[in-house]
């Protein structure tokens, strides 16, 4: 990987044989989409202590009127050193347009995360674009931290270390993760007491009105083809909005305007990816737009794999969940030993 992202004039071909295909979707006159059901199948929440699984769920409404909700993961045992759990709260991936928290692929995801890291994952389901274009699913992931600001749900008041909190996502996930961030991080104190430590990038979504290198060299891949990320990112994006809105392009400078405020609040950001994904290079240079910008950021970028290969292959999940428990305790560490000295 060069040291200077290339990239070529946008008007260059993507090949792609049909995105709206390869997606199962089909755009409905209205603008809406109808989505293959069974595309993504649905595992339903385990609240009942009975069953003999090591992390127990819920589902929680968050908001009657748009419909959201959120899938708590709680792991059986409790801690030996403290009755608290940290938190992470946790944004799904599905290109803006697909999937939910209770989306097979991603509760085992966040059962497993729970487990593994020991601690308490708040999955939070958000409006998909594009019946709700963004930024829906930015208000909605605001909205979701707030809710837990305030709610009385036990197993967060028992359970959960409030100080010790994380915002994580994947994909586009981790693109809403970072917008909400920021939101956040513009009114820090919003969220007292309980204070967030870090954001988790996993695999961020990204992209820009020209393409890159690592989309042209992987412009046929399987998982996610540069073509297919196009579509998403037209059905997702503010309508007239063009690739370079700082929703998609955080290397603009508008972009990188709004990364100086996590630089304010002193966060750590954890990024993830991997060099088959043509994702990579956007990831790249979004952490060295954001080590400019003076942001404490750290990268764990692996050789080959692919998009989305730690919702696929179990042992590249454990190993990301051993990346994930450096990071916070980590995080964690410097901020005590900050509020130490």
């Amino acid at each position: 990987m060069s040291d200077q992202t290339k990239t070529v004039p946008s008007s260059n071909p993507t090949v792609v044989d049909d995105p709206y295909k390869r997606l199962e979707i089909t755009r409905n006159p209205n603008g809406s989409l109808t989505r293959n059901p069974n595309r993504f199948p649905n595992t339903s929440a385990t609240p009942d202590p009975d069953p003999t699984v090591p992390v127990l769920s819920k589902d929680v409404t968050i908001n009657q009127t748009t419909h959201t909700w959120a899938r708590v993961f709680l792991p059986r045992q409790k801690p030996l050193d403290t009755n608290k759990f940290p938190l992470i709260v946790y944004y799904h991936a599905g290109g803006f347009i697909h999937c939910s928290a209770a989306s097979t692929i991603f509760h085992v995801f966040c059962s497993n995360m729970a487990l593994e890291l020991q601690a308490i994952v708040v999955s939070v389901d958000y409006r998909l674009a594009p019946e709700h274009r963004l930024p829906a699913a930015y208000d909605d992931a605001i909205e979701a931290l707030l809710w837990i600001k305030t709610t009385q749900e036990e197993w967060l008041t028992q359970y959960a270390n409030f100080t010790t909190c994380f915002v994580m996502g994947s994909s586009s996930g981790a693109n809403i993760a970072y917008h909400a961030g920021i939101r956040v991080a513009e009114e820090a104190d919003g969220l007292r007491p309980w204070k967030i430590r870090g954001l988790i990038l996993h695999q961020p979504f990204f992209g820009g009105s020209v393409k890159v290198e690592s989309e042209l060299r992987l412009v046929n891949d399987p998982v996610l083809p540069p073509g297919v990320g196009d579509l998403m990112w037209e059905l997702a994006l503010p309508i007239g909005a063009d690739r370079d809105h700082e929703y998609c392009n955080p290397t603009t400078t508008k972009g990188t305007n709004l990364t100086e405020k996590l630089a304010a609040v002193g966060w750590k950001v954890l990024v993830t990816g991997c060099d088959g994904d043509p994702l990579i290079d956007r990831q790249v240079e979004l952490v060295k737009s954001m080590e400019e910008k003076g942001v404490k950021v750290v990268s764990h970028f692996r050789m080959g794999d692919h998009h989305g290969v730690d919702f696929m292959q179990p042992d590249k999940a454990n190993a990301l969940f051993l990346v994930l428990k450096d990071f916070i305790a980590s995080a964690t560490s410097v901020t005590i030993n900050a509020n130490v000295e």
